[in-house]
């Protein structure tokens, strides 16, 4: 269980009797893990936000330790009271201010080299290579010159819809190619 230190003066508003470590060390004992699941299901599993409710929760207690006794069943409803509203605060105040945006680290930023795109060129040049030669030309005229349907079966001399049966196998055969060579196409 974290530890809870002890503050020198009291806050404003807090008892005048000093309360001992012991009823720090009751309190945790008695309710600090139920109450530890209670804020962490509210803050949705952050566990870290919940440990900082909790020891808020248990300086609260603390300040009217004067009043309250660690060991009595009636404190644990006013701890998850105590507990339920600091979290709601929380929440208040975050939507109360824009979200901080500081400088990305500069590490994690990617860096256009060129890399990916001369590697990625020379696995297609390679996929190439495994069609068959009139596969090539249909796939060279049509996505890598820009043409047509119609203008590639007038440079080919075929007709358009065997250009369009020779682009549809032609790709079929290149995506099994890059498949094989690790490449995956979307």
């Amino acid at each position: 269980m974290q530890q809870l230190l002890l503050p020198t003066k009291h806050a404003p508003g807090a008892c005048s009797a000093e309360p001992t470590e012991e009823f720090l060390r009751a309190l945790y004992e008695r309710h600090g893990s139920v109450l530890l699941r209670f804020a962490t299901r509210l803050l949705r599993g952050d566990r870290h936000r919940a440990e900082d409710v909790l020891q808020e929760a248990a300086i609260r207690a603390w300040q009217h330790a004067a009043e309250l006794d660690p060991t009595a069943d009636a404190l644990r409803s006013w701890l998850f009271t105590v507990v339920r509203n600091l979290v709601i605060d929380g929440y208040r105040a975050r939507q109360a201010r824009p979200p901080e945006l500081g400088d990305p680290d500069e590490t994690h930023l990617p860096i256009q080299d060129g890399v990916d795109n001369a590697l990625t060129t020379q696995v297609v040049i390679e996929a190439m290579k495994d069609l068959a030669p009139y596969q090539r030309e249909v796939l060279m005229h049509v996505h890598y010159m820009g043409r047509t349907v119609n203008q590639t079966a007038n440079v080919l001399g075929v007709p358009p819809g065997t250009v369009k049966s020779r682009t549809y196998y032609a790709m079929r055969a290149l995506r099994e190619a890059l498949h094989k060579r690790g490449l995956r196409t979307v």
